[in-house]
């Protein structure tokens, strides 16, 4: 077996810059692959949403019972991630990757062809488990494929496909699908996947996966110093954010502006994309910081929301600081999970999928009890008290997890 071949899927700086290029610039043609690839997971999970109506017609089911298309996607990506890490530790990393995005276009031309309801739920089911693969395989390859100084710009330029699929991706779906039908706008999310898998064997460098003997027990990573704070904070932090995201519509129509939702949700996305330049640029020297600042910014949207929701204009003022704060964030934490887990980084990674997708699904439903039980004005007050602690664990986490300076010296 030749000696790249016995690289672990977390390669050491050197042999990652070694695999990849000599050169010290950004492959990005690749990092622009990932960034579809990204794109495709997070809307195909968010798709559904804005074609409810169409899509329960044609199954024959209520709208509600449509909408559990969403939450098994993410039940199949929080239930398959760890398991289905471990047991592709060894498969290369490019191969890993193709299936995954295969797994996609599989899941949605199903979903576009199927008129059963049973069969709709197992194609969305295998969705999840395609994108439990993909995302704790994404950002690991992203870091691999830059220099050490670009890391974490490399990182932000695949995130970039979040932000993106929530802003612009779930509305020109939900127009394609009024347009010309719902089961089109999934055959278009299988055309885009079937361009991605051309273009990720034509630009993504390949990598070896891990020997069995240097697979590292997923209970094992959490003893890792940094990986819990880091864990802890993707969790509390991903859990504010849908309490207030999953239900945006519902608390502006509560403020007479449920007319305007998709311009604030615009506003949120447009200031998404700067908060993830503003990362990408400085995340290499700054990553405690920008984390800060992140949930900093996100706290004061809460408030705004809260204290000033009269004022149309504070509500889009609002709308930006947290599409500014939020933006970066999935960047931030996932570069220090994978930073704090060091050669445990997959595992580590697979680990904050898991809790990703469990702190969707307890927002939506924490925030769904919250609504009905103490009213729309609570859902802002309750990201200001979930921010509390991720603020605190940070501000803490200075040695591991939020290091005030890299072991490099960047600070």
């Amino acid at each position: 077996m030749r000696a790249a071949e016995r690289t672990s899927s977390s390669p050491t700086r050197s042999t990652a810059t070694a695999v990849t290029a000599p050169s010290r610039k950004l492959p990005l043609l690749a990092l622009l692959a990932l960034a579809t690839a990204v794109f495709i997971t997070s809307l195909t999970e968010t798709l559904p949403a804005g074609l409810l109506p169409a899509m329960s017609g044609d199954l024959g089911v209520s709208e509600s019972a449509t909408g559990q298309t969403v939450t098994v996607y993410a039940i199949g990506t929080f239930l398959t991630a760890i398991p289905l890490t471990a047991a592709t530790a060894g498969w290369r990393r490019k191969r890993l990757l193709l299936t995954s995005m295969a797994g996609f276009a599989v899941a949605n031309t199903v979903t576009a062809l199927s008129s059963d309801y049973a069969l709709t739920m197992a194609a969305r089911a295998v969705a999840g488990v395609a994108a439990g693969l993909a995302w704790a395989l994404l950002v690991g390859y992203a870091r691999h494929m830059a220099p050490a100084r670009l890391e974490g710009k490399a990182i932000a330029i695949a995130m970039a496909g979040i932000p993106v699929a929530l802003s612009l991706g779930v509305p020109a779906g939900t127009f394609l699908g009024k347009a010309l039908g719902w089961r089109v706008a999934f055959l278009a999310m299988t055309a885009l996947t079937v361009a991605v898998l051309g273009w990720i064997a034509a630009t993504v460098p390949d990598y070896a996966g891990r020997e069995r003997g240097a697979r590292v027990p997923m209970p094992r990573v959490l003893k890792v110093p940094g990986v819990t704070p880091a864990l802890f904070v993707t969790t509390v932090f991903v859990l504010a954010h849908t309490i207030l995201y999953a239900y945006i519509a519902t608390f502006l129509d509560h403020l007479g502006m449920g007319g305007s939702a998709d311009l604030v949700l615009l506003v949120f996305g447009i200031a998404s994309l700067l908060g993830i330049w503003c990362v990408g640029a400085h995340i290499h020297r700054r990553l405690r910081a920008l984390t800060l600042a992140s949930t900093l910014l996100v706290a004061a949207a809460a408030a705004g929301f809260a204290l000033f929701s009269g004022s149309p204009a504070l509500v889009y003022v609002a709308a930006a600081l947290w599409g500014l704060g939020w933006g970066g964030v999935p960047t931030l934490l996932q570069t220090a999970v994978g930073q704090a887990g060091g050669a445990s980084a997959d595992a580590a990674q697979a680990l904050l999928v898991t809790l990703w997708n469990v702190a969707m699904a307890a927002g939506g439903v924490v925030g769904g009890l919250l609504l009905d039980g103490l009213g729309h004005r609570s859902l802002p007050w309750s990201v200001l008290l979930l921010l509390v602690p991720v603020f605190a664990v940070v501000v803490g986490a200075r040695v591991h997890g939020f290091p005030a300076q890299r072991a490099d010296g960047a600070v």
